[in-house]
């Protein structure tokens, strides 16, 4: 006989998996065919004690379930179908505005215009921890390499450093005179950076509590900020001052800066000293790297560009370089 039962954690899903299930023998062969309304084409498979698939038949029963276990005992074969997709839908009842993994992929945080972050089981969606604190939206989160804390920045122009385990905000940093609207965490930790609508980017500690410095000032909103470790042919310069003793993994990194006035800037991390200035089509909305030379920014018209940075930047050379997207790269001479 072929057997179907619903999988244990479907009541835990608010999406269910919609299908026609018509089971049949032919030969040693069992088949299953099921429809998902999304798809405009019929899904069969075989239960064989090989599990082979590719037959269709007539729909004749229906199920609504988010799995479907099946066993065939007389051929000792069984197996578990899910549907593509799973929506948690109770985390926020606003939009969400940034979401995060921590580093071991079993937890995952959430900010939203409703004022709250919220810390849930990446498998399930099902809510661990509820973080509250900021006033107003909160635009961005996410968590350290431990996974044990979260950063946050809101509207309220306040970044916050929680507990993961009991929700507790442990730190919050005050400086920024605009709503902050992207974070990033240098190496393991005790140093993030911070980008504002007040057109600033700030180093701060975290076991003091403490700004370490303006690291840029543009006189327009930074969007989105990125670091990373910049490849050996790129010089950042010197920083003016000898850094403070609290800056940890600052060296040898690029900060990269997307800027509501269609700019895109990078300076080093540690130095402070600019590196390229970019002038694309449209406000800079995010950007990442996708190594020591190579990175992505997207502009709010829709384009994606990928900058060399080897290519705006000549080898030995410090200093701000005015790029259009009109303009071609520097060369190597």
């Amino acid at each position: 006989m072929l057997e179907l039962k619903p999988s244990s954690v479907d009541s835990k899903f608010s999406t269910t998996m919609q299908a026609y299930v018509f089971p049949r023998c032919f030969g040693t062969a069992w088949v299953l065919t099921s429809f998902f309304p999304s798809y405009s084409d019929l899904d069969t498979v075989f239960i064989t004690s090989n599990m082979i698939a590719n037959f269709c038949c007539e729909p004749a029963e229906w199920v609504q379930t988010k799995s479907i276990h099946i066993s065939c005992p007389k051929e000792n074969a069984s197996s578990k179908f899910l549907a593509p997709y799973t929506t948690f839908s109770r985390i926020h009842t606003k939009s969400i505005t940034c979401l995060d993994i921590s580093s071991g992929g079993g937890l995952g945080v959430s900010s939203s215009t409703d004022g709250t972050m919220k810390i849930w089981q990446a498998s399930n969606g099902e809510l661990r921890r509820v973080l509250e604190g900021h006033v107003f939206d909160v635009n961005c989160c996410r968590f350290f390499p431990s996974g044990l804390v979260v950063l946050s920045g809101g509207m309220d122009a306040q970044l916050k450093i929680w507990s993961a385990e009991d929700a507790s905000c442990v730190v919050t940093f005050k400086g920024h005179k605009g709503g902050i609207l992207d974070t990033a965490i240098v190496d393991r930790g005790r140093n993030v950076v911070s980008a504002s609508r007040d057109g600033t980017a700030r180093l701060w500690d975290c076991g003091r509590s403490a700004c370490l410095g303006v690291l840029a000032d543009c006189g327009s909103s930074i969007n989105g900020v990125a670091m990373g470790a910049a490849d050996n042919s790129i010089n950042l310069g010197s920083p003016e001052q000898m850094p403070s003793e609290r800056e940890v993994g600052t060296e040898a990194k690029m900060l990269l800066l997307a800027r509501e006035d269609k700019k895109l800037q990078c300076l080093g991390l540690q130095s402070r000293q600019p590196v390229f200035l970019f002038i694309g089509s449209d406000a800079f909305n995010c950007c990442t790297f996708l190594s020591g030379f190579l990175l992505l920014a997207g502009t709010q018209d829709g384009n994606i560009y990928q900058l060399d940075v080897r290519r705006f930047h000549r080898v030995g050379q410090v200093g701000l370089k005015l790029l259009t997207s009109n303009d071609p790269p520097a060369s190597d001479s």
